[in-house]
């Protein structure tokens, strides 16, 4: 009994000794895909204000209609009450001449959970700017993870794990889909699985093809060239002799990432369907089966043409970064 209150008592005094616990913490606030700035006025509308409007509400890439990055609201030190730092996605700045040190911090989890803060200390506004511009990838991607991260954590809670279990029994692994999707069509090399609604559809394809063995596996051209095959024989529109095929206009963009130790082909780009007027945004991962033998493709895109698509895209592009393989699944 008395080692029980010893350990209750030592409990205690590590919780009243200060530190932030993500379990006492409040859920965050606002709108997915917001960026909440604090600010002063004067900055705001000075260097350091144009620098992280131009950083972070520049229109989106591979977007046809001008979309902002993140949609961002601005609100002084002395505002910065309760209310605000809750707020999932926080961009401090401390610009004051007698600042100890200069740079950029990256924070989670500061006033609320799941939050991403981005500290920036500068003795003026123009070496803020200065910041924001050499960091500036570093700030769009820290933010970006968090915000699918947050997808990520509430597809897994609300997960239907058959349409996992579904993928992994063709390739070796899965994503992880939340409720809401629903399976479409699937071959030996091919799944389609899709939420769809009255006036937005987000849909992901996945399959694979042989791989080749060289860096030409991951070429744009040999990427876009696979994706038109698989797209013809398998995503019909709604006409004859219509089906999904990628648009030129913009021309697909292809980036090599690393993420949770893969190496990926992310390719973005526009969708659109031979000889009718549907299209939308897709974004796809290309990456190796563990054995080498094929490239197995992660494609996901949106159709909304009533409606803006930068958190539709954002949603279901998410998903892509759920991809677990069965074993590593197993081993967790």
């Amino acid at each position: 009994m008395k080692r029980i209150i010893s350990l209750f008592l030592t409990l205690f005094a590590l919780w009243s000794c200060g530190g932030n616990h993500p379990a006492l913490l409040p859920n965050v606030s606002g709108k997915a895909g917001e960026v909440l700035v604090v600010i002063e006025k004067a900055d705001w509308e000075g260097a350091a204000g144009n620098s992280v409007r131009e950083l972070l509400a520049c229109d989106c890439p591979w977007f046809l209609m001008r979309e902002p990055l993140y949609s961002l609201a601005n609100v002084t030190h002395g505002g910065f009450g309760d209310i605000f730092k809750v707020h999932r996605n926080v961009v401090f700045f401390d610009i004051d001449p007698q600042v100890a040190t200069t740079g950029v911090k990256f924070l989670r989890d500061v006033w609320a959970t799941p939050q991403a803060v981005v500290k920036i200390a500068a003795p003026d506004s123009a070496t803020a700017a200065d910041l924001l511009d050499k960091e500036g990838k570093k700030i769009v991607s820290f933010i970006e993870q968090a915000e699918r991260n947050r997808v990520i954590r509430n597809t897994m809670r609300y997960e239907e794990k058959p349409l996992y279990n579904m993928v992994e029994g063709i390739f070796g692994g899965g994503l992880h889909f939340p409720t809401g999707y629903k399976f479409k069509k699937k071959t030996s090399d091919f799944i389609w699985i899709a939420d769809e609604k009255q006036y937005t559809i987000q849909g992901v394809f996945v399959y694979r093809y042989p791989a080749l063995g060289n860096s030409s596996d991951f070429s744009r051209d040999n990427i876009i060239a696979h994706r038109n095959e698989v797209l013809r024989n398998n995503v019909p529109g709604m006409f004859d002799n219509t089906y999904m095929t990628t648009g030129t206009i913009p021309t697909p963009y292809v980036e090599y990432i690393k993420y949770n130790g893969r190496s990926l082909a992310q390719t973005r780009g526009y969708w659109e369907v031979a000889n009718d007027y549907m299209g939308g945004p897709f974004v796809s991962h290309a990456f190796y089966s563990p054995d080498g033998i094929y490239v197995i493709v992660c494609d996901a895109f949106v159709y909304a043409p009533k409606y803006d698509k930068r958190q539709y895209l954002r949603q279901v592009e998410s998903l892509l970064y759920s991809w677990e393989w069965k074993q590593n699944k197993d081993e967790n």
